[in-house]
């Protein structure tokens, strides 16, 4: 995957409010764009997370249905967390993917990066295919806060939920999904 081009900062003026929330920092920041325009925005600073698209040796995809409060209600998504300070996006990932679903894996690509809200967030995911998995014999304590079920589909399976407009959609898990089938070749 090519890398993201390089950004353009805008010159920062003040930052005129802001509210620290758990892992996450909403900031009202008065600045100049690059082309020339002055202005307060608001900007969610996040700390960065890794995503991970784990594909069992049968081919069948190992994904979570997961209660989100802000949405109030489940959806699919790919196991996923939010990069802890200091820790590096892939340990991140193979940490998530034993705590969320249960599995480890021996094989790890990347399939880039990914930026999910970049109209007010600075949040920028990393993603990555998960191959030669094995079940953990103990899965590792997850969050207190994760209410989840681990689904093992087919791909095409998968590729039906999320074309139906049944299942509510996961921005990251589709773009992810969508890279995935390509290394895989799937189409």
């Amino acid at each position: 995957m090519a890398p993201l081009l390089p950004p353009e900062p805008s010159t920062h003026l003040e930052t005129t409010a802001a509210l620290q929330a758990r892992k996450i920092r909403f900031e009202l920041n008065r600045v100049v764009l690059p082309m020339g325009v002055e202005g307060t925005y608001g900007i969610i600073r996040h700390p960065g997370a890794s995503l991970a698209v784990p594909v069992l040796d049968d081919g069948r995809v190992v994904i979570l249905r997961q209660y989100r409060f802000a949405v109030e209600r489940r959806i699919l998504e790919f196991p996923a967390g939010t990069l802890e300070a200091g820790e590096d996006p892939l340990g991140s990932m193979q940490r998530e993917l034993g705590e969320e679903a249960g599995y480890g894996a021996a094989r790890w690509d990347s399939l880039g990066l990914m930026l999910p809200c970049p109209g007010y967030s600075d949040e920028l995911i990393h993603l990555f295919l998960a191959r030669e998995l094995s079940a953990l014999s103990e899965r590792p304590a997850a969050d207190d806060d994760e209410d989840l079920e681990v689904l093992l589909l087919e791909p095409a399976a998968l590729d039906a939920a999320l074309a139906s407009g049944d299942e509510a959609l996961d921005g990251k898990s589709v773009t992810a999904w969508f890279r995935a089938r390509q290394v895989l070749g799937l189409g």
